[in-house]
């Protein structure tokens, strides 16, 4: 679904990604790992078009995206939870859902029923601010307002920062049901190690910039790769 080949990433003469390449499947989780300041939230921000790349490629579906802007990735079919949620603190949950609506045609314009099967207090919650939420509810309203979008490939940056334990349990059901039964490519960054681990099928390990990395969750257990995940 999402193939990134060979990617270079600069801000002013900093160089943030180095020959950046890696692959996002239908129906898998793609975990990528690092320590703070690597680059993982700059190749985040590549994928979904908020920072453009100095060299390579970035392709969709096998379909290069260019410099398309992040609205035009949107409506191909790229959802992005971003680090932090970023809800809308001064509209309610339902609006806040509806904003996934911008990318969508008229007669798509609906909150998928799946948001609430997994996230049943977003529907408990609806005439409620979306400031007004704990951060683990918010973390489910930022998820719920991707699915809105009807992607098809999800893009989650850190969902476990800073959210009580019972509420990652939550989380890494829904990324597993979206995984399994609607068949999601998922790009998954992560610094909360035994969560990527349970969810992943492929992990990338990222430092200062490059892949150091790529393989199976099971090789987290590596004594070498575990090195680089290490402050």
């Amino acid at each position: 679904m999402l193939t990134v080949s060979n990617v270079d990433l600069y801000y002013g003469a900093a160089q943030a990604l180095r020959g950046v390449s890696l692959e996002a499947k239908e129906s898998q989780i793609t975990c990528v790992l690092g320590r703070n300041g690597v680059g993982k939230t700059s190749l985040m921000r590549a994928v979904v078009g908020q920072q453009p790349i100095r060299s390579g490629d970035i392709s969709l579906g096998g379909v290069s995206l260019g410099r398309e802007a992040p609205y035009g990735r949107a409506r191909r079919g790229i959802g992005f939870v971003p680090q932090g949620r970023e809800v809308f603190p001064l509209l309610t949950v339902k609006e806040n859902l509806e904003t996934g609506y911008a990318p969508l045609k008229s007669k798509d314009r609906s909150i998928p029923p799946e948001v609430f099967e997994m996230f049943p207090v977003l529907k408990s919650m609806l005439g409620r601010r979306g400031g007004d939420l704990s951060g683990g509810q918010q973390q489910q309203l930022a998820i719920g307002r991707a699915l809105v979008t009807r992607p098809k490939l999800l893009v989650l940056d850190e969902p476990t920062e800073g959210i009580q334990p019972s509420i990652i349990k939550d989380i890494g059901r829904a990324i597993r049901y979206l995984k399994t039964e609607a068949g999601l490519a998922i790009l998954l960054v992560e610094q909360y190690l035994d969560f990527c681990r349970e969810l992943a099928d492929k992990v990338y390990i990222m430092d200062r910039g490059e892949i150091v990395f790529d393989g199976p969750a099971e090789g987290l257990d590596d004594p070498e790769v575990r090195r680089h995940l290490t402050v």
